[in-house]
């Protein structure tokens, strides 16, 4: 029981460190190399790779760790696991300074599948990457935090629309753009001036001549938690799917090193994963194929791996019960879930199902099932795309969860605990 609530004070604490993908990859950066894991360049040269504990980022939001034996990994093959670091959110856009009605505002533009509605009368701050340029004429870039709440999405009161509890829709364009302050007399508000204020109050050691551009989120400012008269529930935002993250960042800092292990956290699966960062992008192969002697070692080598796709599963909603399959309808700390479907949205075969059961038997943790209702779309995850590329067998599984998609979604206490139990027995295995 310790050791669970050791494990969610732990990820608690990481949510809140983590708003946007940069910050979650800095923290698993920053958690890897207390753990003695070296940092790897992609333009260095990997030529001769000794045995030991790497990892390497690309575009600062996406990460691979990676723990090398001695063995041959043409012969024994190698252990991964893959998680996203992206949460639909409402980001910045380039040109956002909006003046109405007395107020400055931002224009926002819609990242990923966002459940809309629970954005509106929420604490919001806004974070993420600036790039600038600095006295030398050299471009750089910086992370941000306000990390107090300076902004909010008014929601229009019930007295105006009084049909709002039936039918209210949310417009992207015109509802969205969050109240900043009030407007100044000289109508001057700039959002790059304000960001180079920022970054120069976190750091006054920064040489910030003016930004240049930025990728900046807005999220809530309300800490993770554990909920619940019995805490049996987190709470937080960005659960899926910094849960996998982080619980596949601990079971690789703390398994052995008899086995080669790969943790593979990837950017812009919300979006498709259409990007040199994102899982259809060739980072991950980049690695392994750097990784072996030959083409030829490379393709034995994906013949002797696994990858397990950890993604949050629909847990079955107490007040939507007809959402569900009902004989495949995942409970909150009822067990992991291993998510199958026929069309392949998920990677999921027997074969990889049964070595995955066989884990949780192993140590005593309980298996559920997710399958989609037959008359629902099915959405999809990093696992049948990585498993095309590679040509690796892989499956799906994950926490059940609520409100997916929401700023603030809901999983088991338990269930985040038995997820980094169970990779961490497939890295020892």
């Amino acid at each position: 029981m310790s050791e669970n609530i050791d494990f969610n004070t732990a990820f608690c604490d990481f949510l809140d460190r983590s708003p946007t993908p940069f910050h979650a990859v800095l923290e698993m950066k920053n958690r890897l190399k207390a753990a003695n894991f070296r940092e790897l360049a992609e333009s260095d040269s990997w030529f001769n790779i000794e045995p030991g504990r790497y990892y390497v980022t690309r575009n600062d939001s996406s990460i691979i760790a990676f723990k090398l034996p001695a063995e041959s990994l043409a012969t024994a093959g190698i252990r991964m696991v893959g998680a996203h670091t992206d949460s639909p959110c409402l980001k910045v856009k380039p040109n956002p300074e909006k003046m109405a009605a007395g107020l400055v505002q931002l224009g926002v533009e819609v990242y990923g599948g966002a459940l809309l509605n629970p954005w509106f009368d929420r604490d919001l701050s806004l974070a993420g990457r600036v790039n600038y340029l600095d006295s030398h004429d050299t471009i750089q870039s910086a992370l941000i935090n306000f990390t107090k709440p300076i902004a909010v999405v008014p929601s229009l009161a019930i007295h105006l629309d009084r049909e709002a509890n039936k039918n209210r829709t949310v417009n992207k364009q015109l509802h969205l753009p969050p109240v900043l302050m009030i407007e100044n007399e000289d109508n001057d508000f700039d959002f790059r001036l304000m960001l180079q204020s920022q970054l120069i109050e976190q750091n006054s050691t920064l040489d910030i001549v003016s930004v240049l551009d930025y990728e900046i989120s807005l999220y809530d400012v309300q800490k993770a938690s554990l909920t619940g008269l019995n805490e049996d529930f987190i709470s937080s935002a960005r659960l899926d799917n910094l849960l996998s993250c982080f619980a596949g960042l601990t079971a690789i800092i703390e398994s052995d090193s008899n086995h080669a292990s790969l943790l593979v956290c990837n950017d812009h699966e919300e979006v498709g994963s259409v990007s040199a960062s994102g899982a259809q992008g060739s980072f991950l192969e980049s690695v392994l194929r750097r990784l072996t002697a030959s083409n030829d070692d490379y393709h034995r080598m994906m013949q002797k791996s696994m990858m397990i796709s950890a993604d949050n599963a629909h847990a079955i909603h107490p007040n939507y019960l007809d959402k569900h399959d009902a004989e495949h309808g995942p409970k909150l700390n009822g067990g992991l879930v291993i998510k199958t479907n026929v069309n392949q949205r998920y990677a999921t075969n027997s074969e990889t199902s049964a070595i995955f059961r066989n884990l949780c038997r192993q140590l005593d943790v309980p298996v559920q099932d997710f399958v989609v209702r037959s008359d629902m779309g099915c959405g999809s995850t990093i696992g049948p795309i990585t498993s095309s590329n590679l040509g690796v067998k892989t499956l799906d599984i994950g926490v059940p969860t609520y409100a997916m998609h929401s700023i603030r979604e809901m999983a088991g206490s338990k269930d985040s605990y038995r997820l980094n139990k169970v990779i961490k027995q497939f890295y020892n295995q």
